[in-house]
């Protein structure tokens, strides 16, 4: 696709994709207050982004939050690097190669920790990681932090990911389908594809992202540096209200799910699975971006061979805005 057809596209997105009825009531009357400023947020509508359920519960003075949904990681990475949005949560190498690759960007929230599963087919032929010698493993991106564990995973149990297993890229809402249909063996991807596979009785998850790397990032927060510069207060608003529903959702899991249905488009049920069972499945605790969280994900991309490993992080990550809310909370 060329750059016009992709901004065409991207527009189209933007006006339609919104969640569903969130043009209505007070959030058509912020839209016409001139006094807010209005900020346009990349999402999937995966449970790695339940954050921008602050668009429809928070009350701000200065913000509006208008969630753009996107399918697929390439489209939600390309908005942002073109300014067709203001700010997206993005997987974490993927961020880390945008901004190595020149766009103007800064991390200034993470989005949640832990959260993603390996899936498999709920045939008996899968049990351990082992098994996943010569099978076909699909994950969101090979600039996703799923391809990181994977890969670790495999390297922890005496696997080669080069030679033991194929890994392929595939969009989140496709792999629970291709699943069924057998064109993979299982995947890695973040909730609720696992779940959604378990309920289906289609898959079965053999291993939660937690147990492979306890308490990692995967996606963050980004916003183009020429918002933080031009809107400090909408950003700090915005960063405090998604620090805010960070900590309501930690506390009320039940409520966030039935929340979380106009975002997402999952059935409530299915969410809350993801939320507590276990407990530690999917975090929203400590969300300030750290230098040591990222280094990590560096080393690990190096390790692998991923582009992204020399950003300088001191001048990525700008968490002065997570400080405050944090301060304030």
């Amino acid at each position: 696709m060329n750059r016009r057809s992709f901004l065409a596209t991207t527009g189209a997105l933007l006006l339609g994709s919104q969640i569903p009825g969130i043009l209505s009531g007070n959030f058509t009357t912020a839209i016409a207050g001139a006094a807010k400023v209005t900020l346009k947020i990349g999402y999937l509508p995966i449970t790695d982004h339940l954050l921008l359920i602050a668009a429809l519960r928070e009350q701000f003075k200065n913000l509006v939050i208008q969630p753009v949904k996107f399918s697929s990681w390439p489209e939600n990475a390309e908005a942002l690097k073109a300014g067709a949005i203001d700010g997206s949560f993005l997987l974490t190498p993927m961020s880390l190669t945008l901004r190595e690759k020149g766009a103007p960007i800064r991390v200034v929230l993470l989005g949640h920790r832990n959260g993603s599963s390996i899936t498999v087919k709920n045939s008996g032929e899968i049990n351990t990681i082992q098994d996943l010698k010569g099978k076909t493993i699909a994950v969101p991106s090979q600039f996703s932090t799923h391809n990181i564990l994977l890969r670790k995973v495999l390297a922890d149990k005496g696997l080669d990911a080069a030679r033991d297993v194929k890994i392929i890229d595939m969009p989140p809402p496709e792999m629970v389908v291709a699943l069924a249909t057998g064109r993979i063996h299982g995947y890695i991807v973040a909730e609720p594809f696992g779940v959604q596979a378990e309920s289906q009785k289609i898959g079965k998850v053999l291993m939660l992202s937690k147990d492979i790397w306890p308490n990692h990032i995967c996606c963050v927060l980004n916003l183009r540096e020429s918002v933080i510069t031009k809107y400090p207060e909408a950003v700090q608003e915005l960063v405090s209200g998604l620090t805010k529903t960070a900590t309501f959702i930690e506390a009320n899991p039940i409520q966030a799910a039935k929340e979380s249905v106009a975002l997402l488009g999952q059935k409530q049920a299915i969410i809350e699975k993801v939320l507590t069972s276990p407990p530690d499945r999917l975090t929203f605790n400590n969300l300030a971006p750290d230098i040591a969280d990222f280094t990590a994900t560096q080393r690990y991309m190096k390790s692998f061979n991923l582009p992204g490993s020399g950003v300088d992080l001191k001048a990525y990550i700008d968490n002065s805005f997570a400080k405050r809310a944090l301060l304030h909370a």
